[in-house]
């Protein structure tokens, strides 16, 4: 070009055209520096412009190192620039790694900046996913999607996350005045997320009465898709009532993954706690109990009282998975343990040990996540045969 029978050859300023946004003339003083060196030093406000030069030049060392960088520097304030960019130069890796993150911290350290920054299709990733770290229940999950609506409508909005939700709820009220009798998700504006909702397991929110009540009265999710869980939930409280249901007897993954309950809790440091989480769950009143470096689980049935009503089965299973995890300030998992899928069965007040853990593996706040299954899925019977009478 400088040399031979080209226009270039006798221009003093030769001006280049990059097409990708993202590459000034920084990344690729970077990027040509890497071919003289091997050390280069990559900072986090830097990678994904140094990333995007690199990939248009095809240096695949440099390409390695961004990918490192980016690894080890995932935080509340590069995790969506981060997987929206690798989304576009094809780091798998990374891609998973800013999921894994946001499983993490969506729910255990949630936050404004990162509630405005999620996409649709992220966010519909994360709720439908059975490995979301979830704090309390599902009607927790329910409140995040709304506060996270709203900052998308109204991006411009600033305050505190203490602020956050009764803006929302504030701004939700007004625009029901406008819905002619529609919920929020059946309007233009609402159509959008849709998607996202659909993912919710709205079975675990129902069986709470304070959270039916908001549900009903937030008027955002479809009353038809209320309708049908209600419906469902009602054919299973009578099966585990009148038909001997007594709970999942195998772990079927995908309906753990797809279905299960959804809920966790914080210890802000050692010691001894016991709790439940709210909800009718057929039954079964389930006391979780932290103590002594190990959870135990109960099935409460006659020695305390308890809200709802509980069944006398001699035995009733659950299908569970219990997670722990500890963060660092940055939201990086520093330790995690799982039990992994597991059936466990219960008889009347029985209680059993289900995690134990070294004490010098805990770094406290931590996090239990736990997933349940306390009712075996319905077996569909396709019946085809039509009888030739049918008052018979």
């Amino acid at each position: 070009m400088f040399s031979g029978s080209w226009k270039e050859s006798s221009m003093n300023i030769i001006e280049l055209e990059i097409p990708d946004q993202n590459i000034d003339v920084e990344a690729l003083q970077v990027a040509f520096g890497s071919l003289y060196g091997d050390d280069v030093l990559i900072k986090a406000s830097r990678v994904v412009a140094i990333l995007a030069a690199a990939c248009m030049l095809q240096l695949d060392g440099l390409i390695k190192q961004c990918r490192k960088t980016m690894k080890e520097t995932i935080t509340v304030k590069t995790v969506c620039g981060y997987y929206t960019s690798v989304e576009t130069y094809g780091l798998d890796s990374v891609k998973k790694k800013c999921l894994e993150w946001l499983l993490n911290n969506l729910m255990t350290h949630q936050n404004v900046k990162l509630f405005k920054e999620l996409s649709i299709n992220v966010m519909k990733q994360l709720i439908g996913s059975s490995n979301l770290f979830v704090m309390q229940v599902e009607m927790d999950v329910y409140t995040a999607l709304k506060k996270w609506m709203f900052l998308q409508l109204v991006p411009s909005w600033n305050g505190s996350l203490k602020q956050l939700l009764t803006e929302t709820d504030v701004w939700f009220s007004k625009q029901r005045k406008d819905f002619e009798g529609m919920t929020f998700l059946e309007t233009e504006q609402g159509k959008p997320f849709v998607s996202v909702f659909r993912h919710l397991r709205l079975q675990y929110i129902i069986s709470d009465l304070a959270s039916a009540r908001i549900i009903e009265q937030d008027a955002i999710v479809p009353s038809e898709w209320l309708s049908s869980v209600y419906k469902q939930q009602w054919f299973a409280m009578l099966r585990a009532e009148q038909d001997s249901e007594v709970g999942p007897q195998e772990i079927d993954k995908e309906e753990l993954e797809g279905n299960s309950m959804r809920c966790g809790r914080k210890l802000a440091k050692d010691g001894e706690y016991c709790w439940r989480w709210t909800g009718f769950n057929f039954g079964f009143d389930l006391l979780v109990t932290y103590t002594n470096r190990c959870i135990i689980f109960k099935r409460n049935t006659l020695n305390q009282p308890c809200s709802g009503s509980v069944s006398l089965q001699p035995q009733r299973s659950v299908a569970f998975r219990i997670r722990l995890g500890s963060f660092d300030s940055r939201g990086k998992l520093l330790r995690s343990r799982t039990t992994g899928y597991r059936i466990l069965i219960l008889k009347k007040d029985q209680e059993q040990v289900v995690m134990n853990f070294d004490s010098r593996l805990l770094t406290f706040p931590l996090y239990i996540c736990c997933n349940f299954l306390y009712i075996s899925p319905e077996k569909r019977i396709e019946n085809n045969h039509h009888p030739e009478n049918p008052e018979n």
